[in-house]
């Protein structure tokens, strides 16, 4: 689909990429563990303003946060995100290959040279990139073009690629798109991607629950007034921050396994052939080539297959994309796509 006389190439400190990306992720999860704690915290006013209706809210923070009054609520919610986490990630591989038709390939099984010429692949990428386990290899079989890892440390980690991408690419471009996957082992985006999206949606169960209770409650105190005018503010903000705080970390860790594609390849034209050719495949099939259960995987992909969807509503795609535009991942990595559709 593309060649090299397409591309113009320039140098680009992928390290610095590196460590710009980690410093924004780990500010993005601080935020989410702070905005947890801020709604524990809510409930915990709501509670106490019932037991002392007469203290100023002020009042009745300072002493949750002195521990004067203990914030149970908090503490029962930092509970259940540690079990719900726990859970979510004995099952998540299961989940993400929830209504796909798959096998698994090992050094033993793989029985076609496009199987052992990709288990080989994950291996030698495995070893560039210092992983102490070998991740378990799954091929899906489908057509469409995509592929991820999973997995909530090395150990535990897996990666899936489609039948389709080990059919249209070539062997430098699928060890790209391996490095890739592999990178974001390494990094332990899974980890910190479950941790977010778990939070984001515990916290707004427990705000609605909220929500319902301090409405349909009697009791008028300005105080108990003051805390519902907080609460219905939140339970409409707090959702699209969310969704923003996901979008913004779900794109930052694609950048970083970009540079990390790159850091392992020693090259950048790989994956960024790689990538041209996935978007070209979703465009040329448009909406036929999707999945059972994307939704599900949808962050964890390669490529977000929304992003190539209606033309009409590109834009509009590419703000709500888990994904950065193409022409912002090959410019990340030095890479300017002469296209004159402007694909890059």
């Amino acid at each position: 689909m593309s060649d090299h006389s397409s591309f113009v190439t320039s140098t680009v400190d992928w390290r610095q990429s590196l460590r710009t990306n980690n410093r924004r992720t780990f500010f993005v999860i601080f935020l989410f563990l702070i905005i947890y704690i801020a709604v524990g915290l809510l409930v915990d006013l709501a509670i106490y303003t019932d037991q002392y209706p007469q203290a100023p809210l002020a009042v009745l923070f300072q002493a949750l946060i002195q521990f004067k009054l203990i914030p149970y609520a908090t503490l029962v919610m930092l509970g259940i995100a540690c079990v719900s986490l726990l859970v979510t990630y004995s099952f998540y591989d299961k989940l993400m290959l929830l209504g796909t038709d798959y096998h698994e390939i090992t050094a033993a099984t793989a029985t076609t040279a496009a199987e052992k010429q990709l288990y080989n692949v994950v291996e030698e990428m495995k070893i560039a990139a210092g992983l102490q386990f070998m991740p378990r290899v799954f091929v899906i079989n489908a057509s469409y073009m995509n592929a991820f890892a999973s997995g909530y440390s090395e150990k535990s980690a897996m990666v899936a690629i489609t039948q389709g991408l080990i059919e249209k690419l070539n062997r430098d471009e699928l060890q790209a798109v391996m490095a890739h996957e592999l990178s974001h082992i390494r990094h332990m985006d899974i980890k910190l991607t479950l941790t977010a999206s778990l939070l984001a949606n515990l916290m707004v169960m427990v705000l609605d629950i909220l929500f319902y209770n301090v409405v349909f409650s009697n009791r008028q105190q300005r105080s108990k007034n003051s805390l519902m005018s907080i609460i219905i503010l939140l339970r409409y903000l707090l959702p699209l921050i969310n969704i923003f705080l996901l979008l913004y970390l779900s794109r930052t860790r694609e950048y970083m396994a970009d540079a990390g594609a790159v850091e392992l390849m020693r090259a950048n034209e790989p994956l960024a052939n790689a990538l041209l050719k996935i978007q070209h495949d979703y465009q040329t099939t448009e909406q036929t080539t999707t999945a059972p259960h994307d939704d599900v995987r949808r962050a964890a992909y390669i490529f977000d297959p929304r992003q190539a969807g209606i033309r009409s509503m590109a834009s509009l795609n590419d703000f709500f994309s888990t994904h950065p535009t193409l022409a912002a991942r090959l410019a990340a990595i030095g890479i300017r796509y002469k296209d004159s559709g402007g694909q890059s």
